[in-house]
């Protein structure tokens, strides 16, 4: 989609209503919705992090959406796709740290950023994380740069091929509880996107179903 039409409607999502977790169990694994169900004790305590789903033009004008694929660590999201973002640092807001990570881990500017919405909390059972997404925009190509430390590689996704139907698969994985299972996954730039990202790619998915015309 070209960055002028999608500029045109992508304000409409400022006064939808949210998916919430209808949309995000849509992606979900099929044990998700029950277990956090039972982990509701555990999200009070939770550590907090907060991620930004930035899109904007590239070269050509055309949308794209922004992820990272993490590096291999030992640790439950080694070598997975995510949004940029990270742990809250004392005293941050979600907001603070979404925009401050989006810098750190891709070099965009936060004043460059113009947030747009912010969508429905999410727990992470197995790193204890509860977090916050947000929907923003940038008007200008970013110079992305990666944060070699943590960010194996940057997927620079076409906002057709994120809304394309065809590339929401099944794929079986071995998760987290060293179990193999079959879950929905988005296939995006020869990645598989599942878990918890998936999930919230889910809800801006609805939205912007919702506001583009």
């Amino acid at each position: 989609m070209n960055f002028n039409s999608f500029l045109k409607d992508i304000y409409n999502i400022e006064s939808l209503e949210l998916p919430a977790q209808k949309a995000q169990f849509k992606m979900s694994p099929p044990y998700r919705e029950h277990l956090v169900k039972m982990q509701q004790d555990k999200i009070k305590n939770a550590r907090k992090s907060a991620v930004m789903a930035l899109f904007y033009p590239d070269e050509t004008n055309i949308t794209k959406l922004i992820l990272i694929l993490r590096k291999t660590y030992k640790g439950v999201h080694s070598a997975q796709i995510g949004f940029p973002g990270g742990k809250l640092e004392r005293g941050e807001t979600n907001l603070q740290a979404a925009l401050r990570e989006t810098q750190e881990e891709v070099g965009v500017n936060p004043d460059t950023i113009e947030v747009l919405k912010e969508l429905t909390q999410i727990y992470i059972p197995p790193s204890n994380f509860y977090v916050q997404p947000f929907v923003g925009i940038s008007k200008i190509t970013p110079n992305f740069i990666k944060q070699d430390e943590e960010v194996e590689d940057l997927l620079e996704v076409k906002l057709n091929d994120f809304l394309d139907e065809t590339n929401v698969i099944t794929k079986r994985v071995s998760t987290s509880y060293n179990i193999q299972v079959d879950v929905p996954a988005y296939q995006l730039n020869n990645h598989l996107v599942w878990g918890a990202t998936a999930m919230m790619l889910s809800e801006v998915k609805d939205l912007l179903k919702a506001a583009l015309k």
